[in-house]
């Protein structure tokens, strides 16, 4: 595939220069694109990995940071300014974005943090669509022709020029990103269902039972991936007019979508037909809702096949991220890493590794076994332990002689959360 021309380019001033294409004589202008990232979110459900953390900011595949996924796509795609809202426990999260994700002021480009300030009132955000809302000085100072509305705690790969050129040649106020599912499994997730077109969107079902078909294609449904792209007079004013309405939760797949859906104003446009740089077949349209715990760990684990369910080595659409300036990995003493990533700065000693994903800066003692584990950062495993199905915190420290993952029973009785498919979870900072 050839890559579509980049976003706009910008002159010295910081003034934006749109950049020009030229097809047989034409000159077509490139739209402006603001991107705008949904990041306040508690992630309840992935407790205790974010008892101390926005979800967005809860560390994956060894490397990065859940958002890293959303803000490569758009950085790849040539969409240079981005706004991140955030809100619940963003430290971390702002830190991450401040130090890692850092834009040239030179051109005007930037992706910063952007906290609620409480601009309208003494309230925080009361939904996605109110966070847009006590934001819209962004968008009035940027003065996009298209805002893309995107969550950030997915993991995929996409290319967002695509889904902006549909929505503009569609003429459509909204275009919502949809990935197919087989019918059979789609009642687990909120459901797009379209006129027979397959294009334009009829409906918007949360969790149905029997849940429609894509026209043309009886046993799959497309699921919502929360990712929008919005021409900005239409977002503008759908935004303003739910701000009016006391009885809206004020959420943008709840409510703003529909909105337009009974307005006719709303389109899909479906993954499949995405086309990313490098990408193989067998990862081509991957995409994961991280969630839970069991998603989670899932998603990491398919990072370590022989050939990865998702491939973090395409470095024609590269996921970027930042590690801190440490040594490479050291094995000492037989140690093993089987089907394993293991990042800079760790040391195995004697111990066995396999199906694992290790972040940086983890020490493994000798004699110690760990298999299909999930190991954050700056972790300490002692001599002779045994670690199974588990994730494992930030800066936990683990003794000699310790089993986890191998009692569930044991496990919570010390205190560990073990979700329904078993795995085993450590939070932040547990000395064991």
């Amino acid at each position: 595939m050839n890559c579509r021309p980049n976003g706009s380019t910008r002159g010295i001033s910081g003034a934006t220069n749109h950049r020009e294409s030229h097809y047989l004589g034409a000159v077509q202008r490139e739209p402006h694109v603001l991107g705008i990232v949904l990041a306040g979110g508690e992630g309840k459900r992935l407790m205790p990995l974010t008892a101390d953390r926005a979800k967005p900011a809860v560390p994956f595949g060894g490397a990065y940071r859940l958002i890293d996924f959303v803000l490569s796509n758009m950085v790849n795609a040539g969409y240079m300014r981005i706004c991140v809202l955030t809100q619940y426990k963003s430290h971390s999260l702002d830190r991450h974005i401040t130090t890692t994700w850092r834009m040239s002021a030179m051109v005007g480009d930037y992706i910063t943090p952007v906290p609620a300030q409480q601009r309208l009132g003494p309230r925080w955000f009361t939904g996605s669509a109110d966070a847009i809302f006590q934001s819209l000085n962004l968008v009035y100072d940027e003065k996009p022709d298209i805002v893309c509305v995107f969550g950030a705690d997915n993991i995929y790969r996409m290319d967002p020029r695509q889904m902006v050129e549909q929505h503009i040649a569609s003429g459509a106020g909204v275009t919502v990103a949809g990935i197919r599912v087989p019918k059979a499994e789609a009642s687990a997730f909120g459901i797009i269902e379209t006129e027979d077109d397959g294009k334009r969107i009829k409906d918007f079902l949360e969790k149905p039972a029997d849940p429609p078909s894509i026209p043309g294609s009886p046993d799959e449904s497309y699921v919502s991936m929360g990712n929008y792209v919005f021409s900005t007079d239409t977002l503008l004013e759908v935004i303003r007019e739910d701000a009016e309405n006391e009885g809206s939760a004020h959420d943008m797949g709840g409510n703003i979508i529909p909105m337009l859906t009974k307005q006719g104003r709303s389109y899909v446009y479906d993954f499949s037909d995405n086309e990313v740089p490098g990408a193989t077949e067998r990862d081509a349209g991957y995409w994961r809702d991280v969630g839970t715990i069991d998603a989670y760990y899932e998603a990491n684990m398919d990072l370590v096949n022989v050939n990865p369910t998702f491939n973090l080595y395409n470095r024609q659409w590269p996921i970027l991220g930042h590690l801190p300036p440490l040594p490479p990995a050291k094995f000492a003493l037989g140690a093993t890493a089987d089907n394993s990533m293991v990042c800079a700065g760790s040391i195995i000693t004697g111990a066995n590794v396999k199906d694992s994903v290790l972040g940086y800066d983890v020490h493994i003692g000798e004699g110690s076994q760990v298999d299909g584990a999930v190991i954050m950062p700056g972790t300490r495993i002692g001599k002779g332990s045994t670690i199974r199905r588990a994730v494992i915190d930030k800066y936990c420290t683990i003794g000699d002689g310790v089993q986890i993952g191998v009692d569930h029973d044991a496990d919570r009785a010390r205190g560990f959360t073990v979700s329904d498919g078993g795995v085993t979870v450590l939070g932040k900072g547990t000395v064991v």
